[in-house]
């Protein structure tokens, strides 16, 4: 099956496959939509089981950050890398140089950043070979504690919505992967928030360590689909809502920090079948690309990352309100609302042509 044919394909405008036997560096990068922008999104490493994973989520990531950066009205198109995970022993250093071999000969069309298992060190050794990466340590940083900031003020906009609470005090909260850059950030949010807190993590050690600085309860990583809460919070992988775990979850409300959570565009259906609302995830955990903007955006300042983190709950409150009155999934109302505004934009470059 080729590329154009994958069911993930959705009129990517590139994607580059790299392969680097020296450092052991194989990476696909994808770029979405440079419609609005250059494109920009973070770079994930994974073990992943194989190629075919590797593409299927780099095509669904990219297509997530075209969606979450014009949701979030920023200058900028949607792309994303992933690399897969040398077995065994690595140089590090050599293989993110490696990567930024490759990121350079998009030309600019794609700009990265950090994501799931690669650190603002990563970048700074991928910057050796070329310019087009952000989220450096002598930048913005690493964008984990404004994304966990965004994804916790949407917690408490979905919270009102959908069970009629104007506080988090009291409100049972399941979070998976709480550990992790962003997870552990709002942990600590949610916990000050006066949330009893259910947590899973596959770092036990560290999962063991957060549970009591927050007095939080952990859950083994498998039953935290079954934790009777009021809220679940999914900060790891993607795909976790799926015909496996669905009927497990005892909550009224999905809202985390994850990419993809949602396995299939249908699950949102499925949710709403059962009661369960939705925050798209695009929308509700945007905050790190926020931040991001900052090494991309000479105007960029605290106030102006607030003032778009404020922005983002109205988009979100929004969603939910349309999905509510329209009685469809908020997963649809979010991504018709998004590719509408990747058109405007079309257009606009058009006509200005």
């Amino acid at each position: 099956m080729s590329v154009f044919d994958h069911p993930s394909f959705d009129d990517h405008e590139k994607v580059l496959f790299a392969d680097d036997p020296v450092t052991g560096l194989r990476a696909i990068l994808a770029v979405h939509s440079t419609v609005r922008g250059p494109a920009v999104g973070g770079c994930r490493m994974w073990a992943y089981e194989d190629s075919h994973a590797a593409l299927t989520d780099v095509l669904r990531l990219s297509q997530g950050m075209s969606y979450k950066n014009v949701m979030a009205d920023l200058p900028i198109g949607g792309g994303k890398s992933v690399i897969i995970r040398p077995k065994g022993d690595f140089d590090r250093v050599a293989l993110f140089e490696a990567f930024g071999r490759a990121l350079e000969a998009l030309n600019g069309n794609y700009i990265s950043a950090e994501d799931v298992g690669v650190s603002p060190a990563d970048m700074v050794a991928a910057r050796r070979t070329t310019r087009h990466v952000v989220g450096l340590p002598d930048g913005t940083g690493d964008p984990s504690p404004v994304t966990a900031k965004g994804v916790f003020l949407g917690i408490k906009v979905c919270v009102q919505k959908a069970l009629g609470k104007s506080s988090l005090e009291g409100v049972k909260i399941a979070v998976q992967g709480a550990t992790g850059h962003v997870g552990s950030h709002l942990v600590g949010h949610l916990a000050e928030a006066g949330a009893e807190l259910f947590l899973a993590d596959i770092n036990e050690p560290a999962l063991s360590a957060l549970a009591q600085k927050h007095g939080a309860t952990v859950v083994d990583k498998d039953a935290i689909y079954d934790v009777d809460a009021d809220v679940f919070t999914p900060c790891a992988l993607g795909a976790v809502i799926n015909p496996e775990t669905i009927d497990r979850l005892k909550v009224k409300l999905v809202a985390g920090a994850a990419n993809n959570q949602l396995a299939t565009r249908e699950m949102g259906a499925e949710l709403m079948k059962r009661g369960i609302a939705y925050a798209p995830d695009y929308v509700i955990n945007a905050g790190g690309i926020i931040n991001v903007m900052g090494e991309l955006d000479a105007r960029f300042d605290a106030k102006w990352v607030e003032g778009k983190l404020v922005t983002l709950q109205s988009t979100l409150a929004e969603i939910l309100d349309t999905a509510e009155r329209e009685g469809k999934p908020a997963n649809l109302v979010a991504d018709e609302l998004a590719r509408q505004r990747i058109e405007d934009a079309r257009a606009g470059k058009k006509e200005a042509a």
